[in-house]
C-alpha cells in the first residue's frame, strides 16, 4: 500500500448487518418517525454499514411481501415494533433458467419475530414476511449487501413455486 492510501474496508458480513439492524431498531425516535399508512407499506432508505442498502419499513395490519429472494445479496432484518412472521424455504434454488419448481417435503420453515427479534440470511434466501396482526402496525429494519441487484418474486401453490417477476432497483427506489 502506498503512503497515505486508506486501507480498503472489508464488506459487511451477515453478522455486521444483523448488528446494524438491531441497533437501528432500538432507536425508538427513528422508528417513531416513520410515517405509517393504513393502506400499504411505507419505507425510508437508511445509510447502511459499509455501503450496504438499508430500509426502515412500516407494515399495516395484514400486509406482506409475498414470496421473494434477494439474489446475490446477504441480509438481515429485525422487528422494531409489533410482530412479523417469516415463512422461508430451507432449500437452495437454481439462480436462473427456470420458471416452475416442485418443492420437496420438509423445506418449509416458519418464525415469529416479535419486537427486538430478527435474523440474518445468506444469498438466494427465499421467504415471505407478513404482519399477520388484525389491528397493529409493525415496523422493521432491513439491510442488504451488496445493495440489491434484483429481487425475484414468486407465487406458490402447494409445493409448486413459480417465478413471476424480476424487479430491479429502479422498480423500488
Amino acid at each position: 500500500m502506498s503512503p497515505g492510501a486508506a486501507p480498503s474496508q472489508a464488506p459487511p458480513t451477515q453478522a455486521d448487518l444483523l448488528d446494524f439492524v438491531r441497533r437501528t431498531a432500538a432507536d425508538t425516535e427513528l422508528v417513531a418517525s416513520l410515517p405509517l399508512d393504513p393502506e400499504g407499506r411505507t419505507w425510508v432508505r437508511l445509510e447502511g454499514p459499509g455501503g450496504s442498502e438499508a430500509w426502515l419499513i412500516g407494515w399495516p395490519p395484514g400486509t406482506g411481501t409475498g414470496w421473494h429472494d434477494h439474489a446475490d445479496s446477504v441480509g438481515a432484518f429485525v422487528t422494531a415494533r409489533g410482530e412479523l412472521k417469516e415463512y422461508s424455504l430451507a432449500a437452495r434454488l437454481p439462480t436462473d433458467g427456470w420458471k416452475t419448481l416442485e418443492l420437496t417435503d420438509g423445506v418449509d420453515r416458519e418464525r415469529t419475530l416479535p419486537a427486538g427479534r430478527g435474523r440474518s440470511f445468506g444469498r438466494h434466501h427465499v421467504h415471505e414476511v407478513l404482519n399477520e396482526s388484525g389491528e397493529e402496525h409493525a415496523v422493521s429494519v432491513h439491510a442488504y449487501y451488496p445493495p440489491l441487484p434484483r429481487i425475484r418474486r414468486f407465487s406458490r401453490t402447494g409445493q409448486v413455486l413459480r417465478l413471476e417477476q424480476v424487479e430491479r432497483p429502479e422498480d423500488w427506489q
